[in-house]
């Protein structure tokens, strides 16, 4: 029933006749810095996102152009592109040829690109309807009439379209990209019924968006900070028009700075986990700022499933939760419409940083590209964590997940500045019928991370099956393995040396990669564990002055 009332407004939506001025009726300004290298490759054609890069070029002499169909791309990176992202890069670019490309761009796409059903899906109508608003000036102000008044009608219509279709079918942060962008559209043509009914949305949807606890429900630190950006355009976009935000509103922003703060290490960019790339400390320090945070980070998101342990300069940040849930893609454009677009097999993970070093990490993700390299980055074995039988914990489908853990046990103590962590997780149930338990302690100081892996065989049939625990290193971390091959030897860039050491497993030094930013080489420590093993125990300590002596 719900479809076919949404479906019955679309139709209407597209019957009524809507009046459409010639611009905007105020002036938007998006707040965020884009890229000027981002913005001097798209002048020459190619359009980079999250890492991922394809050739985006307008139509010359009657040739096709280059980035709209289904062919030119992957999905996700496609829907960037339809979504208008890019006008962020150009801008910060700045010169007359980005103006020039930004226009014959958006020509482009009115012509080629419009009838695309990715481009008509509403989480990518509303992001570009936003880019448009938030970049008018740079790209439309100055343009020819026929230009601004085909932007505003396009505008009006896809503005349209996607409130009929209120509140929106994904459960992700495109929800929240669509009413975003249904309130800006009502402000800017001055709908004052549209706003009404996407501010009677509004509660509901931060209550879906956000946990009690302030994370964000794809458990995704980009993701969860590019909420907090939505957030914060939702709240500057009403206070503009004069019009009341709900009191919920300023209460959830508060909350998901601080859990915000939670997903920093120290060198202020955020851990890599569920399709997280490094983002510019610059960034989180400038959405934080407009987000007026207030107070530390928190020590635990309960409800999102992530701890923090901290002693003295030492951050160890670990994945403790279940996967978010997933939901059938939609049928007209394949997007994801579950919380688990971006979710890596990555459960009982950790990351750990030293001061303004990260040393322990995960791989990173390309979350924008498709095939093995976007799968690999997802798997268990690119995170720091154990892997049975060279098995990721959750079952990987290009939308999500399949089998994935169902229960998530944890169990924190501290006391005198110590932490201890014990996670339990049953991903691999299912297929080996074992329970991946690791415990974790960090000494007050900081100069002590100890760690066990084991494997609880509640049904057996394990014993032939071998695993390993992998720590990759960030590529600023260099490593030896000691002659005898009983510890690894590690030096930060700050020149503090760190050891690790193994008990009940071979230790080895090997190939990794690190994809977070530019694609680089890493190295990663390796615990071969013979089948039969029920457990590993490590340690990682700092080295004092003497003993490097």
């Amino acid at each position: 029933m719900p479809d076919l009332i949404r479906n019955a407004r679309r139709w209407l939506a597209g019957l009524k006749p809507l009046r459409v001025p010639e611009a905007p009726a105020r002036p938007f300004k998006d707040l965020w810095p884009g890229e000027a290298a981002r913005g001097a490759r798209l002048v020459q054609g190619e359009f980079e996102i999250a890492g991922s890069a394809f050739s985006l070029l307008p139509a010359v002499d009657e040739q096709p152009s280059i980035g709209w169909a289904p062919a030119d791309g992957p999905l996700l990176w496609r829907a960037s592109a339809h979504g208008f992202a890019w006008l962020r890069d150009l801008r910060a670019l700045g010169t007359d040829a980005a103006r020039v490309r930004a226009r014959d761009l958006a020509y482009d796409w009115l012509a080629h690109g419009s009838t695309q059903d990715l481009a008509q899906a509403p989480e990518v109508a509303g992001a570009r309807i936003s880019a448009w608003l938030g970049h008018w000036d740079f790209m439309a102000a100055t343009a020819d009439d026929g230009f601004r008044r085909a932007l505003m009608q396009r505008l009006a219509q896809d503005a349209r379209t996607i409130l009929a279709g209120l509140p929106a079918e994904a459960a992700h942060r495109g929800a929240l990209v669509t009413l975003k962008a249904a309130m800006a559209a009502a402000v800017a043509l001055e709908e004052e019924g549209w706003l009404g009914r996407a501010l009677r949305l509004l509660p509901s949807e931060l209550e879906r968006q956000f946990y009690p606890d302030g994370g964000h429900v794809e458990r995704s630190p980009s993701q969860h900070l590019a909420a907090v950006q939505d957030v914060i355009e939702i709240r500057n976009l009403l206070h503009g028009a004069g019009v009341n935000a709900p009191t919920q509103l300023a209460l959830v922003l508060e909350r998901a700075c601080q859990a915000l703060r939670f997903f920093r290490h120290q060198d202020g960019g955020l851990a890599l986990f569920n399709g997280t790339r490094e983002e510019a400390g610059t960034l989180v320090d400038l959405v934080l700022h407009h987000g007026q945070a207030r107070g530390r980070a928190p020590m635990v998101l309960a409800d999102t499933g992530f701890h923090r342990m901290q002693g003295s300069r030492t951050l160890v940040i670990v994945d403790c939760g279940a996967p978010p849930p997933g939901r059938a893609p939609d049928v007209a454009t394949g997007l994801p419409r579950g919380t688990d677009r971006f979710a890596h097999a990555g459960t009982s993970s950790f990351e750990m940083s030293v001061g303004r070093d990260r040393l322990i990490v995960n791989c990173g993700a390309l979350p924008m590209t498709d095939g093995n390299w976007r799968d690999a980055l997802r798997s268990t074995a690119a995170h720091s964590t154990l892997v049975l039988a060279d098995t990721s914990s959750s079952e990987m489908r290009e939308d999500g997940l399949a089998r994935r853990p169902e229960r998530v046990e944890v169990d924190r103590q501290e006391q005198d500045h110590a932490h201890w962590l014990d996670i339990a997780h049953d991903g691999y149930r299912k297929p080996f019928g074992a329970i991946h338990r690791r415990k974790l302690y960090l000494a007050e100081g900081g100069d002590d991370l100890h760690g066990e892996d084991s494997l609880e065989l509640p049904g057996g049939g394990t014993e032939t099956l071998a695993w390993t625990v992998r720590f990759h290193l960030h590529p600023g971390v260099t490593a030896s393995i000691s002659g005898d091959g009983s510890h690894v030897l590690m030096r930060l860039p700050s020149g503090h040396g760190w050891r690790l050491v193994a008990g009940g497993a071979r230790v080895a030094l090997e190939e990794s990669v690190y994809m977070a930013a530019e694609p680089r080489r890493s190295q990663q420590i390796v615990l071969h564990a013979e089948p039969g093993t029920e457990a590993v125990g490590w340690e990682i300590t700092r080295i004092v002055a003497q003993q490097e002596g």
